[in-house]
């Protein structure tokens, strides 16, 4: 029982039946505004998280396929190893003939490493392991790649960080248990070459942290999709201390890992898993042996991949095994110790392929020999369609008479085979050319040509520009060349801005009939910008028509993306980017068009509202937690605050409706952002302990663009809400299933907090969460929770049946003891029954409230189990290796939510309304609010300790008050207020507080206990459910006679 203040004056609200907002029993809710708006809110996010996960380039990779049966032979660790290491393996992949040969372990091949990823298979190897094995027996087994593989267990490393040091060591042990193998091999390896998928390029990266592990044990790392910069979902604090152990090492000593070659490709916009930006390396000054780059710019791949085609797509493995065997070095039989060719073969197969073969010292001074004949080109532009050519040609074309006119040539050819086809020639007699420059290495590979675009000034010492054309059999292929001024093929587009919604557009007509044009998209450079760009084309004439090819080009990293379509046609493009523009790179992202000869293009960009969305989800989706944490606590908030103003704890989707609104939360984290700039707040801030603010951290990142915090409020405010509706439909359906198999127990009874059996059920817990998991046991007391709050609402259900079957005979029997009490006082029967039904009515209406509050604490709980999800899911996979999981980022929190939970599922509204310490609880929640969003975004696990902290402090002091109370006064039962009025005490109470109420005085100043006349200790009374007996007389008191009606 607690003291509550009065109702305020005004019409008094009936107490006959049971309100029941928002539990699915009736009663008001959200208005249609507010059901609009966050219907509205939904939509968006849903319409996002399409973008995401639905809305991208079709998979164009092709599968990797075995020719034989792929073997995988584990290897024997040492006994240390393996007890240390229960859970991990290592393997040795192979097929046929060559997994048989391997069986006795005499390699003799150069050994590569693959480590999977978050719940990656070791399997996964044997798309590169097949390939090389091809690759090999091409070659008569010249070299051979020897690839094995670990085993983790599957574990899920990117949502739960314990683990990852484990792992990290145990591949150290790998390491050199692999070199081992090769110890009496005459061209033994020294190093190990590594291919990590996801996480496992973070572990091969980790390796370098270790105080005991050399450098020189590696010497090329590949990387796929891996997240490099930051955890895709930072649930612990292991994940992210690893980040920043890792990514520090990177940095402050690149000068001691500058032998070592790192490579690493992002899957693009498939991959909605690990976005492309998180994939790419942080950059150091002093670390230049490091490559980025996304697969839709990888030459011959030119395809997006989603998170786990990229270990089985074609063409990325071709182009990786081509890398391989092109970084061998002949006298060693192993991977070259040169850490610039390293990195030449990386650039040549990954970011600009010239269509030759890799040469790490290609002679580009040629002789140009051989019964050919010569044909001189005097034209700025020339075709030549080549079909059956029984003998070879060479086209010159002499630069004298361009180099005033124009300032570049453009050449393009569509045979896609390896041969020099173009040359720079610097000796020549008057008819034909001695000596030329092969100028193909400047070439790049296209999907259906090969180009390339010279700049005449940077070649003063040429003569001529010639042009091979090769006896052919059969083949049939076209060469493009012009000559042309750079500012005739250069035109500017400015975007459409964000806000335009798509209803406006940029366009651009290109008329003239030139092969190249550049077309630079001005102000594109944020992360938030997304357009569409449509690109029309018209020919002349459709008599051997070419494909024309659209780049976007992103000059300031390796993100470029290439479609192909025919003209005449209407080509659609997306452009976005995966990461902004540095502030110091003043280069401007082009759109590349290699056109066909004699057509004409019409280029439309249009902002894409929805892609806009879809950036912002890809970008701070997974921050979306955070913020309807925040939106929770702002509702409970704002419940505890109608508890003190008016007694009444309104529903979840009702007070969220009312009090979640940006400006309590955003203009707190602004004016804190800009105070930080100043050093003395800062010190400040840093001698209290304070952590740096994630959403500084992710400015400084550029990827915390304006306005992103409000947008993902309101994302929040509607997860929330549409969250409560669906936790409210649940619970109906649950009560609903449980009142047709059980009888309803009635209402509950108020008890203490604290009681033996549950204090008992607490050390269990706390036990079981100190020995196992803590997520284990939140789950155990989140369900209980959700069972008792369950049972309440089966049980108010119940009662509003029983309440709302006869309200007419309840309101006449209301109406008559009322009457009866003020007439005669003797009349002990008629009131009793009076009393009891408002006695029943009130307490209901309490319960209902209780119901309400203990709805946005279980909310709140469902998000902190989600979140702690994952640690719990590894804890049962391993349990065959260990019971307890260590380290175990949920325990801390499990020994603080545990009893803290047990003390709140077992209170109620009358309880909390009776603590001294309410209206200061009120006030906790909002800073707590505005503390989630500053430093949540990137430690999700920081919400749930903070909420754990808070409660934890609140019911300490909570049970302290209650405590004393029980010592102070004896408080009245639930079933004690309302008992026949012959009972003296129940007598006494009535008339003084009748008394107090037609006297006028204020029912809050009425004293809290008083003493009965057999002097035993003062009875402790609360003031709510008499002012609720008083509430029938306030709608009824015109039928009663004058003299009484106050």
């Amino acid at each position: 029982m607690a003291a509550a203040p009065p109702r305020p004056a005004g019409r008094l609200l009936p107490r006959a039946r049971v309100p029941a907002a928002a539990m699915g029993l009736g009663g008001r809710g959200p208005g249609a505004a507010a059901l609009g708006l966050y219907g509205a809110l939904a939509a968006l996010v849903l319409l996002a998280v399409r973008d995401v996960l639905l809305l991208y380039e079709e998979n164009r990779c092709s599968m990797t396929y075995m020719y034989e049966y792929p073997e995988y032979l584990k290897i024997k660790l040492p006994k240390k190893i393996s007890r240390r290491y229960p859970a991990y393996e290592l393997y040795l992949y192979g097929e046929g003939n060559y997994a048989e040969e391997n069986k006795n372990l005499l390699l003799t091949g150069i050994p590569v490493l693959f480590l999977p990823g978050n719940a990656g298979s070791y399997k996964q190897v044997r798309s590169l392991g097949s390939i090389a094995l091809r690759k090999a027996e091409d070659i008569d087994f010249k070299y051979h790649f020897n690839f094995f593989s670990v085993n983790f267990n599957e574990e899920l490393v990117a949502l739960y960080g314990g683990s990852l040091q484990r792992q990290t060591r145990f591949v150290h042990e790998c390491i050199k248990v692999i070199l081992k193998l090769y110890k009496d091999h005459e061209f033994a390896p020294s190093s190990v070459a590594i291919v990590g998928h996801s996480m496992g390029g973070l572990v091969a990266r980790a390796l370098l942290t270790l105080k005991n592990f050399k450098p020189e044990l590696i010497n090329l790392l590949i990387t796929q999709a891996t997240p490099h910069v930051a955890p895709v979902m930072p649930l612990d604090k292991y994940l992210t201390d690893f980040y920043t152990a890792v990514n520090n090492h990177w940095i402050l000593k690149a000068q001691g890992i500058r032998n070592l070659t790192i490579l690493s490709v992002a899957g693009g916009f498939r991959d909605y898993q690990v976005r492309s930006g998180l994939a790419f390396l942080p950059r150091s000054s002093q670390h230049n042996s490091a490559l980025s780059v996304v697969s839709s710019a990888v030459p011959r791949a030119w395809a997006s991949t989603d998170h786990l085609s990229i270990v089985w797509c074609k063409e990325l493995i071709l182009a990786t095994i081509r890398a391989f065997f092109d970084l061998i070095d002949e006298n060693t039989k192993q991977i070259t110790d040169d850490p610039k060719k390293r990195l030449s073969v990386l650039n040549h197969h990954f970011v600009k392929h010239p269509a030759k073969l890799y040469a790490e010292n290609p002679e580009t001074l040629t002789e140009l020999t051989g019964a050919f004949i010569w044909i001189k080109i005097k034209t700025s532009k020339w075709n030549y369609t080549v079909y059956n050519e029984s003998d070879g040609k060479y086209f010159t074309f002499p630069l004298a008479s361009h180099r005033k006119s124009y300032s570049h040539v453009h050449c393009q050819n569509s045979m896609l085979d390896t041969s020099s086809w173009i040359y720079g020639c610097v000796n020549s007699n008057s008819s034909v050319c001695l000596e030329g420059v092969d100028l193909s290495w400047k070439a790049e590979l296209l999907p259906t040509i090969k180009a390339v675009t010279l700049k005449l000034q940077e070649y003063p010492f040429l003569s001529h520009l010639v042009v091979h054309v090769p006896s052919t059999n059969g083949n049939k292929f076209t060469l493009d060349c012009e000559f042309f001024q750079e500012d005739s093929r250069t035109v500017k587009l400015p975007v459409t801005h964000l806000f335009s919604f798509g209803l406006s557009s940029s366009k651009i007509l290109l008329n003239s009939t030139g092969l190249i044009y550049n077309v630079q998209l001005q102000h594109f450079g944020q992360i938030y910008q997304a357009f569409k760009i449509y690109i029309e084309g018209q020919c002349q004439s459709l008599n051997g028509r070419k494909h024309s090819i659209y780049r976007l080009h992103v000059p300031w990293s390796h993100e470029d993306s290439i479609t192909v379509s025919k003209v005449p046609s209407l080509a659609e493009i997306s452009a976005k980017l995966h990461i902004a523009q540095p502030e110091n790179d003043s280069s401007v992202a082009v759109l590349n068009i290699y056109s066909s000869s004699y057509c004409q293009y019409e280029v439309t960009i249009k902002t894409s509202f929805l892609q806009v969305l879809g950036q912002l989800i890809r970008f701070h989706g997974g921050t979306l937690p955070v913020y309807v944490i925040s939106n929770i606590l702002l509702a409970y908030g704002g419940q505890l605050n109608t508890l003190i103003s008016t007694g009444q704890c309104s529903d979840f989707a009702l007070v969220l409706s009312r009090t979640a609104r940006p400006y309590k939360v955003e203009p707190a984290l602004n004016i804190i952002t800009f105070l930080l700039g100043f050093a003395w707040f800062k010190d400040v801030w840093d001698a209290l302990f304070l952590p740096e603010m994630d959403t500084a951290v992710l400015n400084n990142q550029d990827v915390w663009f304006p306005l992103v915090s409000l947008v993902l409020f309101f994302f929040g405010t509607g997860i929330a809400f549409w969250g409560g509706i669906l936790f409210s439909s649940s619970l109906r359906l649950l009560s609903s299933l449980w009142l047709a198999l059980t009888r309803p127990s009635g209402l509950p009874k108020d008890s203490r907090l604290v009681t033996p059996k549950r204090s008992c059920v607490t050390i269990l817990l706390v036990f079981i969460s100190w020995t196992t998991c803590g997520a284990f046991a939140i789950l155990i007391i989140y369900l209980h929770y959700l069972f008792k709050v369950v049972k309440l609402h089966v049980n108010v259900r119940a009662e509003q049946k029983v309440l709302n079957a006869a309200p007419k005979h309840s309101k006449e029997t209301s109406n008559n003891a009322n009457k009866e009490l003020i007439k005669n006082c003797c009349s002990v029967d008629r009131s009793g029954e009076a009393a009891k039904s408002l006695a029943t009515s009130a307490v209901a209406d309490e319960v209902v409230n209780g119901f309400n509050m203990h709805v946005t604490v279980i909310i709140l709980l469902t998000w902190i189990m989600l979140l702690s999800f994952p640690s719990l899911i590894y804890w049962i996979k391993n349990l065959r290796y260990n019971i307890r999981l260590d380290p175990d980022p949920c325990r801390p929190m499990a020994i603080i939510l545990v009893p803290t939970l047990g003390i709140l599922m077992n209170s109620s509204t009358t309880k909390v309304k009776s603590s001294k310490l309410l209206k200061i609880a009120a006030q906790f929640p909002l800073p707590l609010s505005v503390a989630v969003v500053a430093f949540g975004p990137m430690h999700l696990y920081r919400p749930a300790p903070l909420f754990s902290m808070w409660k934890t402090v609140f019911l300490i002091f909570f049970t302290m008050l209650t405590l004393w109370g029980l010592v102070k006064g004896a408080p009245l039962r639930p079933e004690e207020k309302w008992k026949p009025l012959d009972n003296p005490r129940n007598r006494d109470l009535f008339f003084r507080t009748l008394q107090a109420y037609f006297s006028g005085r204020d029912l809050r100043k009425f004293p809290g206990t008083f003493s009965l006349n057999n002097g035993s200790k003062p009875v402790t009374f609360y003031l709510d459910p008499i002012a609720s007996a008083f509430a029938d007389y306030e709608e009824r008191k015109n039928s009663f006679p004058k003299y009484l009606r106050g």
